[in-house]
């Protein structure tokens, strides 16, 4: 890790790290709902998709692009994530296939103008923690590095109990600071899946851990729409005061 360490000697990395408990469960939705009602609050914060893969910039199929229509923030979507690839496999594979050989130093350097640009950066993960980022890394040992805090996003229904403490448990052996979990509806009801009205509160017993509240399947049609929803539904002043206290750290 001596090379990652020597990349972020001297930057300042204040912001957010959401990640999954699984590819596709929500983290692209929350993440831009964080970033769109900090904004909102006049927070000066970005978005950074590290690395993206499984479309290609100009389909608007992209997280990155995602991300920007829903938070209404004017970065490029190259900015966002400087590294995209076409490949629906993780970030690692799909670097090789694309004859790219990521590095964590790389990643850290690609992303310093946006640390510059902004206060603080709501990061979005690929994956789950134990997704292979480069030859010799994990998502999670990423995470570790950049030194902020996590929010875990899982999804609501039948066997979340048991991805999510397991997703935390990973980031606590490494020493990573979980702000809570956000539980993600997915198009799931609760008259299709009779654990969803119980897998909240197990995950706190079990895992130690705070539920954040409970986000709905929706298909925001404005930010202002989805700022209401995000606000209505989870706690959003602990995330607040998360991003709150690394600025007026600085």
């Amino acid at each position: 890790m001596n090379e990652l360490n020597e990349s972020i000697a001297g930057t300042s990395i204040r912001g957010l790290f959401v990640t999954g408990t699984d590819t596709g469960v929500g983290k692209t939705m929350v993440t831009a709902a964080i970033a769109a009602a900090l904004r909102a609050e006049r927070v000066n914060v970005g978005v950074w998709k590290p690395v993206q893969s499984g479309a290609s910039i100009g389909s608007g199929l992209t997280d990155a692009e995602r991300l920007l229509q829903l938070t209404g923030i004017h970065d490029r979507p190259e900015s966002v994530a400087p590294f995209t690839f076409e490949a629906p496999v993780t970030p690692m594979l799909a670097a090789k296939q694309s004859g790219v050989t990521l590095t964590l130093k790389d990643i850290i350097s690609a992303g310093a103008p946006l640390v510059d640009r902004y206060q603080a950066l709501i990061v979005e993960g690929a994956g789950g923690v134990a997704v292979p980022l480069t030859d010799e890394v994990l998502m999670a040992d990423f995470i570790s590095e950049l030194r902020i805090p996590a929010l875990i996003v899982a999804r609501s229904s039948l066997g979340t109990i048991n991805h999510t403490i397991l997703t935390a448990s990973y980031l606590k052996k490494l020493g990573v600071p979980i702000i809570g979990v956000i539980m993600n509806d997915i198009g799931n009801t609760e008259s299709n899946d009779p654990s969803i009205a119980t897998n909240a509160e197990l995950i706190e017993r079990y895992g130690g851990l705070k539920v954040l509240g409970r986000f709905p399947c929706i298909h925001a049609e404005s930010t202002a729409a989805l700022i209401q929803t995000f606000r209505e539904t989870i706690e959003f002043a602990l995330i607040r005061g998360a991003i709150a206290t690394q600025i007026m750290g600085e």
